[in-house]
């Protein structure tokens, strides 16, 4: 799994961090991670459930709001208003990266302002809820008997999960103003709301409210014994696992995010690190390809030698099972390890950079009981692996070249 640090310019211009969880196997779609209140893209459920839910083909941007984590800006004149555009931030970035959002998952009162949100992005699909209150107000219970010095001083510098935080009256006043059953009913969108019974931080009844606000499709999922914030690992892979399987359902990669019939495979390159780093998309897989770093790339994906080498040992394996299969042979299992150098085609020493070949060192290793003579056979079966007699046999390579504006 690739994880990318990333950061964006924010509600008030200020620059966002994130981190970009890339999708793993067949690519789902690209979803937005909001974290609770005073947490951050870093909290154990952000990183979580972003991490499982890639595993899953749904790539994840998780942030840090204006004032929280790394990002620039004050939390204290930050809000539950800044929050929301936010968000609006980040899935206009993402969509300039050619990653449309298409999922928006808010935990906590980052699932609060994800409501408020969820209608204002072009192309979401589907919104997801987690612990998250009915009422954006019903945080300031968390600030106490410091509600009276909010309102009288302007300001009172509040505890929250052991650190100091300043909340100032326009805060508290932007939390009382929010209309999230408004927002709620107005859903347009298939909603998954989570929640565990006994959470102690925000009472279950605030899903039922959601619930019973919303419109369908709609869907509530029991958390169990979860807490409010997702601690145990298997609480955060079970909420992924339902998000996933739900949202199946209503996301589908858009036409234009998959090659055409006609390109076969796609090669872009990314916003990620270094100056290599490429994005292949072949029909509706993804995977990164980037060159090692001492070639001045940042290692984030096998180099493209290793590709090739991958569809060699890919074939020979394939190629291979399916002649064994058909032969009933007892061939357990099969293993190819590819290595590739560059060699002189002969022994010289004026033999120059041009005057080497590639040479694909290839060793199968092949588990069962099988004699000396089907050995012998399926070593001359591999060389009818399609990729290998593409390699040994040369290639013509026809190219265009156009150039795009906007």
């Amino acid at each position: 799994m690739f994880s990318e640090k990333v950061s964006f310019s924010g509600s008030d211009g200020q620059q966002i961090a994130g981190r970009l969880e890339h999708p793993v196997g067949q690519f789902v779609g690209w979803a937005i991670f909001a974290h609770c209140f005073t947490c951050s893209k870093q909290s154990r459920a952000a990183v979580g459930l972003s991490r499982a839910l890639a595993e899953r083909g749904i790539g994840v941007l998780r942030f840090d709001f204006t004032g929280i984590g790394e990002s620039e800006g004050e939390f204290s004149e930050s809000g539950i208003s800044s929050n929301v555009e936010d968000i609006e931030a980040a899935a206009s970035w993402m969509a300039e990266q050619g990653r449309p959002v298409s999922l928006l998952v808010g935990h906590s009162l980052g699932g609060t302002a994800s409501i408020l949100a969820a209608e204002r992005l072009k192309g979401l699909k589907a919104l997801v809820t987690i612990g998250a209150p009915s009422e954006a107000k019903h945080v300031i219970g968390q600030f106490g008997p410091s509600v009276e010095e909010i309102e009288s001083d302007g300001e009172a510098s509040v505890t929250l999960g052991g650190r100091p935080f300043t909340i100032r009256r326009e805060f508290v006043d932007d939390l009382r103003e929010a209309r999230v059953g408004a927002a709620v009913s107005r859903l347009r969108l298939p909603f998954l709301i989570l929640h565990a019974p006994g959470d102690e931080e925000v009472s279950v009844e605030h899903a039922t409210k959601l619930f019973l606000e919303a419109r369908h499709p709609k869907s509530f999922v029991s958390l169990d014994d979860s807490s409010h914030f997702l601690e145990r690992d298997t609480d955060t892979d079970f909420a992924a696992s339902v998000i996933a399987g739900w949202a199946s359902r209503y996301l589908k990669p858009d036409e234009d995010q998959s090659p055409s019939a006609d390109e076969g495979v796609l090669v872009r390159e990314t916003a990620g690190p270094g100056p290599y780093q490429n994005e292949v998309l072949t029909g509706s897989f993804r995977q990164i390809i980037d060159e090692p770093r001492n070639f001045g790339g940042s290692d984030t994906g096998p180099d493209p030698y290793s590709l090739l080498s991958a569809a060699l040992g890919g074939c020979t394996s394939i190629t291979l099972r399916m002649y064994a299969n058909r032969k009933d042979w007892p061939v357990e299992h099969i293993g190819v390890a590819v290595s590739h150098t560059r060699e002189h085609a002969s022994d010289c020493d004026e033999c120059g950079e041009e005057d080497k070949i590639d040479i694909f060192s290839r060793a199968i290793h092949i588990q069962g009981d099988v004699t000396d003579d089907q050995l012998a056979r399926l070593l001359e079966i591999a060389d009818k692996c399609p990729v290998h007699r593409t390699l040994e046999s040369g290639s013509r390579i026809r190219s265009r070249i156009d150039k795009k504006t906007g």
